[in-house]
């Protein structure tokens, strides 16, 4: 019974003082994902930084419009307990540059994502590059929606994880309403919040010149990684690096 007591008490000590070392960071890591994936795509980095007692939140994005997405993020941005830094990948870059206006947010982390400056849209920005490859994977489906068949996952968004994950990020990706990628940003957080960017020079669905592109125009502290797309999922420490970087 003495034995059994005082490893209770241990470890309750234990859980108190990683509650306490959460409460002394008072930051909450609000993670946006892209378009083709939803919030499960960052469980790896999750873990990651879970691990350091940050307090997270993955947005699930509506994926239907800019202007719902951003609302979405809005949402978790005041769930979130102290100040917030905002994480977007791909697609999740348009919304952070629009959401991360919040006054609440204090630093903006782009992970192999698009970073556009106030009145710039998507198409803008993938205009302004050759197109990579896997852009002629993506399938419009009769309502306005994209995605990605099984084989364009494989060979393109994600070639360099392994075939169980494939079929995960397949399976659970959401569809985006092609109209999207129209709309523009107001105004875009980064010209007023510290930024990072995440560079995957492996990108087959971004340019990856345009990564470097944009993370120079933003003025971003800037690191590459030799993964595809999804970085977050293939190569979680260094991102979570970053992250834990902008949370400092």
């Amino acid at each position: 019974m003495k034995k059994l007591f005082i490893h209770t008490v241990a470890v309750g000590l234990l859980l108190a003082a990683a509650s306490g070392s959460a409460l002394a960071n008072n930051k909450t890591v609000v993670l946006v994902h892209g378009a083709f994936a939803d919030g499960s795509s960052w469980n790896r980095v999750i873990d990651k930084l879970q691990r350091q007692h940050t307090e997270v939140i993955a947005v699930q994005l509506p994926l239907t419009s800019l202007k719902e997405d951003i609302a979405a993020t809005q949402r978790a941005i005041a769930r979130a307990h102290g100040d917030v830094v905002l994480v977007g990948h791909s697609w999740g870059g348009m919304v952070i540059s629009e959401a991360g206006n919040d006054a609440r947010v204090k630093a903006l982390v782009y992970v192999a994502a698009f970073a556009p400056d106030s009145g710039k849209s998507t198409a803008d920005l993938v205009g302004s590059y050759p197109a990579p490859p896997g852009s002629a994977g993506i399938v419009k489906t009769a309502d306005g929606f994209l995605y990605l068949p099984e084989k364009s996952v494989r060979q393109d968004f994600a070639p360099d994880i392994k075939a169980a994950e494939q079929n995960r990020l397949t399976a659970t990706q959401g569809p985006i309403r092609a109209d999207a990628f129209a709309e523009k940003v107001t105004h875009a957080a980064w010209h007023d919040k510290p930024s990072w960017y995440v560079v995957s020079k492996s990108d087959r669905m971004i340019n990856p010149d345009l990564e470097r592109a944009m993370a120079k125009a933003i003025d971003a502290k800037t690191s590459e990684v030799a993964a595809s797309h999804v970085s977050m999922v293939s190569h979680p420490e260094e991102v979570a690096r970053v992250i834990e970087q902008a949370e400092k």
